[in-house]
């Protein structure tokens, strides 16, 4: 049975919903085995650009007969006319989010949004929800000084996020640690997808901007993705559940500040 996404309309998405596990593995055989064990733990897979290219387009369509919903993680950035033909072949392909980078520009960010709007229309196929990347996690100060970006990652990501907004995206992709920028920049109904969370006993690999997952959700991600974590662990679903405890704490926390800010007013 497939699990709603939460993404569009009706209820609030749950913390299991908000969940999005990485499928980084090398084989289609891998991959779902993994789409098999843990379904029904989280919200969506998300399919980058090794599977991708391993397996091709089939890798989605496989997903989601077998119930679950593709987060389709290529980080387009090309030509705008380019970016735009490829947002639509996303959208026919089903997957409920992709993702553009931010510093393709404004231009090629808008015509992805009205190209995939145009095809979702005429075709009358579900529309995904568009994100743009931001700053990598992997990516510091140094990084960014080295190709010329002299700003720092807090002001860059705030630059990014506004321009994405501002071309019509559904929201961004950043780290949990330029989350409170984001949502005071862009407001709350602007998604944040945030990768680097990594939970509290856990290795930070080659994320360099990372934090725990009910502090990430507490800061004001909508949806966190997770990969090594759960892959790795002894009991990859009890890894999961672990991460969703974690979320639906933060979630609480969050809706108790919030209904405490409403009450001043």
């Amino acid at each position: 049975m497939r699990a709603a996404s939460g993404l569009r309309g009706g209820a609030r998405p749950s913390a299991r919903q908000r969940l999005i596990f990485g499928l980084d593995v090398e084989s289609i055989e891998e991959a779902l085995r993994l789409v098999d064990l843990l379904v029904g733990e989280v919200g969506l897979f998300k399919v980058g650009k090794q599977l991708f290219l391993r397996t091709g387009p089939q890798i989605v369509r496989v997903i989601r007969e077998r119930g679950g919903e593709v987060f389709l993680d290529l980080k387009f950035h090309d030509i705008p006319q380019i970016v735009a033909k490829a947002a639509a072949e996303a959208a026919r392909l089903g997957v409920r989010m992709f993702t553009v980078h931010a510093s393709g520009s404004s231009e090629m960010m808008r015509r992805s949004v009205s190209e995939v709007n145009t095809v979702c229309r005429r075709q009358r196929v579900r529309r995904p929800q568009i994100l743009a990347v931001t700053v990598l996690t992997s990516l510091s100060r140094a990084d960014l000084k080295s190709v010329g970006v002299m700003d720092g990652v807090e002001s860059q990501v705030v630059r990014l996020a506004r321009l994405a907004k501002k071309a019509g995206v559904n929201g961004v992709v950043a780290s949990p640690q330029e989350t409170t920028h984001i949502r005071r920049a862009c407001g709350h109904g602007f998604l944040i997808v945030t990768p680097g969370v990594r939970l509290e006993h856990g290795q930070h690999d080659d994320q360099k901007r990372v934090m725990a997952p009910e502090e990430a959700v507490r800061a004001g991600a909508d949806y966190l993705v997770v990969g090594r974590p759960i892959r790795d662990a002894r009991d990859p679903v009890a890894a999961a559940r672990e991460l969703v405890a974690e979320m639906e704490r933060g979630l609480e926390s969050r809706s108790h500040r919030r209904a405490g800010l409403l009450r001043r007013v």
